[in-house]
């Protein structure tokens, strides 16, 4: 892991190369903007401008630190030679974005020898910067973040995201209708990174979703485990594409039960 020092010049890194990004997206938005291709289904859009954030992003990170590597959703793979990698999503929230909705966000998250140091979640349509060091806590424009204290996941407001395909969608809403009676309210806003940024802001008390990929909680997930959430997959594993699941201590196990009940509607 990389020291302290080394994890927030990584974190100053990313948050000005997210900045950037965010810069270019917003003036891109001024424009015309539509749908250039899909990816697992027709609803699953990238636009050119999520692959002009993407270029940005992984040719800044080179200038900077030309030995390491960077894994980014629109296709930025290399291993690199230092041990740090960067994970970039360059607008988690695409359909929002197409839509001119206000909830995505620039992503970029650092790890170094496999774990995440420093990650960056910019939404430049909310006005909203979150952060986070490893050990270091995380933050909203500077200002501390911690997860909310509710005491009952028959209390908690929960956040959740669904797949592109009809067969993950169809296996995600079975796992709905058992959430629903047992919680609060159920929330669907359209980018991961936010949602487990909300979490880590107290906003909402806990978030799940099935097919999430590494660019989509790594900078997200270290912000709410910094604000302390407790993150996980089904049977105690890390969360992952088969699950991951953000919320307080008081209510992680009884909502990872939950998810966990009948596993024929989780693991399609």
């Amino acid at each position: 892991m990389a020291d302290r020092a080394s994890a927030e010049e990584l974190l100053a890194l990313a948050l000005d190369v997210a900045t950037e990004a965010g810069d270019l997206v917003v003036r891109g938005r001024a424009g015309t903007v539509a749908a250039e291709s899909t990816k697992s289904s027709p609803t699953d859009v990238v636009t050119a401008l999520d692959r002009a954030s993407e270029e940005l992003v992984a040719r800044r990170l080179r200038e900077a630190r030309p030995g390491d590597g960077i894994l980014g959703e629109e296709g930025s793979d290399a291993a690199g030679s230092s041990g740090v990698r960067w994970i970039v999503d360059p607008i988690d929230g695409t359909v929002n974005f197409l839509y001119n909705l206000p909830n995505w966000a620039v992503s970029i998250g650092a790890e170094v020898d496999g774990e995440v140091v420093a990650g960056v979640v910019h939404a430049p349509a909310l006005g909203r910067t979150y952060t986070a060091l490893r050990g270091g806590g995380a933050a909203l424009d500077g200002q501390p973040l911690r997860v909310s204290g509710v005491a009952s996941l028959e209390m908690a407001l929960v956040a959740t995201g669904f797949g592109y395909t009809v067969e993950r969608r169809t296996a995600q809403v079975a796992v709905l209708t058992r959430v629903i009676p047992r919680v609060r309210d159920i929330r669907r806003m359209g980018a991961a990174s936010l949602d487990l940024c909300a979490v880590a802001a107290g906003t909402l008390d806990a978030y799940y979703e099935r097919g999430l990929k590494p660019w989509d909680h790594a900078a997200g997930g270290l912000i709410a485990t910094e604000a302390g959430a407790i993150t996980g997959g089904l049977d105690g594993a890390p969360g992952g594409e088969d699950l991951y699941l953000a919320a307080p201590p008081a209510i992680f196990a009884a909502l990872a039960a939950l998810l966990a009940e009948d596993p024929r509607a989780d693991r399609d």
